[in-house]
């Protein structure tokens, strides 16, 4: 099958990636839950992983990264763990469900308000966003890239704009790995990270990042390995926000991804943003089709066919042509509001540098032969 739904999670793995994983699964131990030297060696490759991820976005520390089985989960600790009662958040119509989610959550039960900011010829307009906040605002969170479009939101602009006294969050899920991201440069205080995407690691690998402005309380509670004598939570990072085993087989996959990009990231960026190009371009010449993207590094080319469901197209596409996309919404209602495509969703089609031009016009030749088929 031609996978081309890498926006969902990454559907090939570096060589090296592989190796590590396979390794930590033939040889397992629990990393600093005991004294021998296979726990405290493969502590250290944990250690090492929360330092390649520190310096590669330009972190405050390695004791500020914290591991998490997704993006999801690491906003969740973000969100929940930083903002009280009373607190008013911006937010951009681009963001996920789970930035949108818990900050509903929050509304219902710590009467946590929110504004969000629309799209300006499809895109974030600072400006505007910053227009939204108030006397209030605790945090702006924004998206680094729409998992819908690709769109880039100007993170580096929105940081270096806000009042001293508001906190920048960023869903880095869809853009981290595909393009620079710098915590310290564009004053982010919270990045939250989705490894099995553009950070090539695997399914149950991400992280929280952290600046000393943010201090998130404990959401989840449980063993940490250390301060086992008492009933409360360590009350120092990252211990206090890691409950539980860690994934080692997880962890180890990102640290192989961050080391495969370094270096790497700008050639790799080059050939996705090439296959968005050219798919771009070629959907012009298909009338019965509308195209949501622009050319961007994530990947991403978002479009739909004119009559035809999204999703039903998707299939069509899986069953009869061996092509993997994605059809319908995507947990992103606010920005399907802002394009209009709320009532029958979009398709997706997402790439990586591991995929071909030939996977790509197969994609293409697919797309005439249905709008073809079903012509009016």
């Amino acid at each position: 099958m031609i996978y081309l739904d890498n926006a969902a999670t990454g559907g090939r793995k570096p060589d090296a990636v592989l190796s590590a994983v396979r390794s930590a699964i033939v040889v397992s131990a629990n990393p600093g839950r005991s004294g021998h030297k296979l726990s405290l060696a493969l502590a250290t490759q944990v250690l090492n992983c929360r330092k390649e991820l520190s310096n590669f976005f330009s972190g405050y520390g390695y004791e500020r990264v914290v591991f998490t089985k997704n993006c999801t989960e690491a906003l969740n600790l973000a969100l929940l763990g930083t903002l009280e009662e009373g607190d008013h958040v911006v937010v951009t119509c681009l963001e996920h469900n789970s930035v949108l989610r818990p900050l509903h959550h929050l509304n219902k039960t710590r009467g946590v308000s929110y504004s969000v900011c629309p799209l300006t010829n499809g895109e974030i307009d600072p400006e505007k966003l910053l227009s939204l906040i108030t006397a209030r605002t605790r945090a702006v969170v924004v998206t680094a890239a729409s998992n819908v479009t690709g769109v880039l939101c100007p993170l580096r602009e929105i940081g270096n704009k806000l009042p001293e006294n508001v906190l920048f969050f960023c869903d880095g899920a869809q853009g981290a790995g595909h393009f620079p991201i710098s915590m310290q440069d564009y004053k982010i205080d919270v990045l939250t990270l989705a490894g099995h995407k553009g950070l090539m690691g695997i399914q149950g690998s991400g992280a929280l990042l952290f600046s000393p402005r943010v201090q998130p309380k404990p959401v989840l509670f449980g063993g940490t390995g250390t301060t086992s004598h008492l009933l409360e939570m360590p009350d120092f990072y990252p211990d206090c926000l890691e409950a539980g085993t860690l994934s080692y087989p997880a962890v180890i996959s990102l640290l192989e991804g961050v080391r495969f990009l370094k270096g790497n990231m700008p050639k790799l960026a080059s050939e996705v943003f090439n296959h968005t190009k050219a798919l771009c371009s070629a959907m012009e010449t298909l009338p019965d089709y509308i195209c949501y993207s622009k050319p961007n590094p994530c990947g991403i080319v978002a479009f739909r066919h004119r009559t035809l469901p999204s999703e039903w197209v998707a299939t069509e596409l899986s069953e009869q042509y061996g092509i993997a996309l994605r059809g319908g919404l995507h947990c992103a209602p606010l920005a399907h509001q802002a394009l209009g495509s709320e009532e029958y969703g979009l398709l997706r089609a997402s790439f990586s540098h591991f995929n071909t031009p030939a996977e790509r016009n197969a994609l293409f030749t697919a797309l005439k032969s249905i709008a073809r088929r079903y012509k009016g």
